[in-house]
């Protein structure tokens, strides 16, 4: 039975694969269906028998076709496929393949003490083949695609004899010619891989040649250096996301060990790119990501959503929530760019260590789809068309922002679709106290179960503040409703100069503040705390801004316990004479309104 939230990943359509499944890319057919291309096989990643095999629907996703081997789990490791259809309706699949059986390869002690690892899927050749029937079968040839060395290649443990490589990015076409991206890698040490450059591969014929001897590529960009991380940035620069701007302007984003994706420009189809620097909100502030996929894809109507997962870690954890961002083109001095609005969560699961990855988008008439996987279920989400609407809604002229000053936000949007729970606003000083409203449950009993466990109701709300504070002296209440056992909700000042949120059961407690540095002791502020009991996430939008950790703290956003049943506690709410708004939502908000309500504080 689906969860009442489409954003949880058990709602999405399952797309058929062994245990392991990988990198779910989609395309259309000329028939009428859809094709997926996914990595899976018996085991693990990158254990024996990992192959590559495409699946159709015809139904957006409902229901597939058998499996079909584009190779065999009987061969060599073949793995992280991705898929391009071309003008003739032929359908290439590119790949890694092990041809040369190679069981293992030079790597780093102490990290592997023996010095050989033998995972073999990042090795080898770079190979397609291709299908003229709409991916029902595949040739059985594959070809391998010539790369020039570059000097990551030369300096790897075997000299560049032996290639290391794999890719997640989506190849497109550009005026006629056919790019393919390729990430290499310069060792295999701590971290599996211990240095990653981005290049493209690119076919002048392949969209329109039938034969696949005839062929050519070139190696992308000029020189003998790769797309990297910025000056000073760290050895990891890898899976490069590449979309093409309405001027022909390519832009690309990619993952680092940095804490930030890092982006960058061509405005020669891929020759050559300004210099690598990490990305942005809108408002100038950089985004968070750690070392996991971020794609940036651009829409039929000329805009554009970005998956990433918004915190400053440097490893492979944490990938869950996905949040996404809209963009749209703006004109820079640079050139043609992409601005981007601030973050909504997108998909999530209730065991928080599940990762979600490696995503795909495809769009069939109106609607957008968006696949990804948690490396054992690679699943199809439809994206609801008023949650993209608000992803586009923000004005990306706003100016970049000093502290305080209201972020970009929704232009002509449309009023909060939200009943409130309680509104207290001036001129008046607002009373010291009133009736606590009741709100929404997290849990309750499942009768439907025999042994009548939780249920999770996927509520939450928000509350709304506007205030001075004359200082910012620890303890100061601005919102209380908590019994004398602690049962119930406030907002209080911190130590640290933040506002902090308590939320009580009786049976456990939780908190979480908003980021220092942002509060002045006289100056009015604008503070929308968010409690999503989907995510059990807590987010704080303060003077417009969603709070990401800045330099502070890895998250800008904080969990809450799935066991908390909910926040009501005394009859009585008590409120700080320093409030000059206070509003409870009987719904979470979305980033995007709690930015657009800052401006009307």
């Amino acid at each position: 039975m689906p969860l009442p939230d489409w954003r949880h990943i058990s709602n999405g359509r399952e797309i058929p694969t062994e245990h392991y499944s990988d990198q779910p890319f989609l395309t259309h057919t000329d028939d009428g269906a859809w094709v997926c291309l996914v990595t899976t096989g018996p085991g693990e990643e990158g254990h024996g028998g990992q192959h590559v095999v495409s699946v159709r629907s015809t139904d957006q996703a409902r229901t597939w076709s058998a499996p079909v081997d584009v190779e065999p789990s009987s061969g060599p490791e073949a793995s992280y496929a991705t898929v391009l259809k071309v003008p003739s309706g032929r359908l290439y699949a590119f790949y890694n393949h092990n041809t040369d059986n190679v069981r293992w390869v030079k790597a780093d002690k102490p990290e592997y003490p023996d010095g050989r690892c033998k995972r073999v899927d990042s090795l080898g050749y770079y190979v397609f083949k291709f299908s003229d029937d709409h991916g029902r079968t595949w040739s059985a040839e594959r070809y391998p695609i010539p790369s020039r060395a570059f000097e990551i290649d030369r300096n790897n443990a075997d000299g560049g004899k032996l290639r290391y490589f794999w890719n997640v990015g989506r190849p497109f076409i550009h005026h006629g010619a056919a790019f393919v991206s390729l990430h290499k890698v310069g060792g295999f040490g701590v971290g599996f891989f211990t240095s990653s450059e981005g290049v493209l591969l690119r076919s002048a014929n392949l969209a329109t040649e039938t034969d696949p001897a005839k062929i050519t590529w070139e190696t992308l960009p000029d020189g003998d250096i790769g797309l990297r991380t910025p000056t000073g940035g760290g050895p990891i620069a890898e899976e490069q996301s590449y979309c093409v701007l309405s001027d022909g302007t390519f832009h690309v984003v990619y993952r680092s060990t940095d804490g930030h994706p890092v982006c960058s420009y061509s405005r020669d189809a891929g020759r050559t790119w300004d210099p690598p620097r990490y990305q942005t909100f809108a408002d100038g502030r950089r985004m968070k990501h750690p070392r996991a996929a971020n794609f940036a894809w651009r829409l039929n109507n000329g805009r554009y959503l970005y998956w990433f997962h918004n915190h400053g870690g440097n490893w492979y954890e944490d990938r869950n929530p996905v949040w996404l961002c809209g963009g749209v083109e703006v004109d820079t001095p640079r050139g043609r760019e992409i601005a981007w609005s601030q973050p909504e969560i997108f998909l999530y699961d209730d065991d928080t260590y599940v990762r979600m990855s490696y995503p795909d988008l495809i769009e069939d008439g109106d609607e957008v789809f968006i696949t990804e996987t948690q490396k054992d279920v690679a699943r199809v989400h439809p994206v609801p068309c008023d949650f993209l609407e608000k992803l586009w809604s923000f004005d990306p002229s706003t100016p970049s922002l000093s502290r305080g000053a209201p972020a970009a936000v929704p232009s002509g949007s449309e009023p909060i679709r939200a009943s409130l729970f309680l509104e207290l606003t001036g001129p008046q000083q607002l009373p010291a106290s009133v009736p606590a409203p009741t709100l929404p449950a997290f849990t309750e009993r499942d009768w439907t179960r025999a042994d009548y466990g939780q249920k999770d109701l996927r509520t939450g709300f928000s509350l709304e503040l506007a205030f001075t504070l004359e200082s910012l002296a620890a303890g100061q209440m601005l919102l209380d409703t908590r019994t004398p056992t602690g049962q119930g909700l406030a907002l209080v000042t911190t130590e640290r100069g933040t506002l902090e949120l308590i939320l009580n059961d009786g049976r456990t407690e939780n908190r979480w503040d908003c980021d220092p540095g942002l509060l002045q002791a006289g100056r009015h502020h604008h503070v929308v705390a968010t409690v999503d009991a989907g995510p059990h996430v807590i987010t704080f939008v303060v003077d417009g801004l969603l709070n990401d950790g800045g330099t502070a703290r890895q998250f800008g956003w904080g969990r809450f316990s799935r066991d908390l049943r909910d926040v009501n506690g005394a009859d009585t709410l008590q409120t700080n004479p320093a409030l000059s708004l206070l509003r409870i939502y009987d719904r979470p908000l979305l980033t995007c309104e709690a930015s657009a309500l800052a401006v009307h504080s």
